[in-house]
């Protein structure tokens, strides 16, 4: 009986082990991701702003896109820095 609880436990420890790993994967793939292709969706979303807000010049990405890219460009050091 001793030998099948002990058993029990370890693999839900190691259940638990693997959807931690599972978490951390699709964590490091995000901001990959994102650091990839932050400035393209950053566009698309000013994009989309503006097209709703009823303008015209939508081609280039939207005024608000092209806004927010100063604001978006900023790193651990540049953060460290502003505040």
């Amino acid at each position: 009986m001793k030998r099948t609880a002990r058993s029990t436990r370890t693999t839900r420890g190691q259940g638990m082990t693997e959807y931690i790993i599972i978490v951390a994967l699709i964590a490091i793939g995000t901001i990959g991701v994102t650091t990839k292709f932050g400035d393209n969706v950053r566009v698309l979303f000013g994009m989309a702003a503006d097209a709703t807000a009823g303008a015209s010049n939508v081609a280039n990405g939207g005024s608000r896109g092209n806004a927010a890219g100063p604001q978006t460009r900023k790193t651990i050091g540049t953060f460290a820095q502003n505040n």
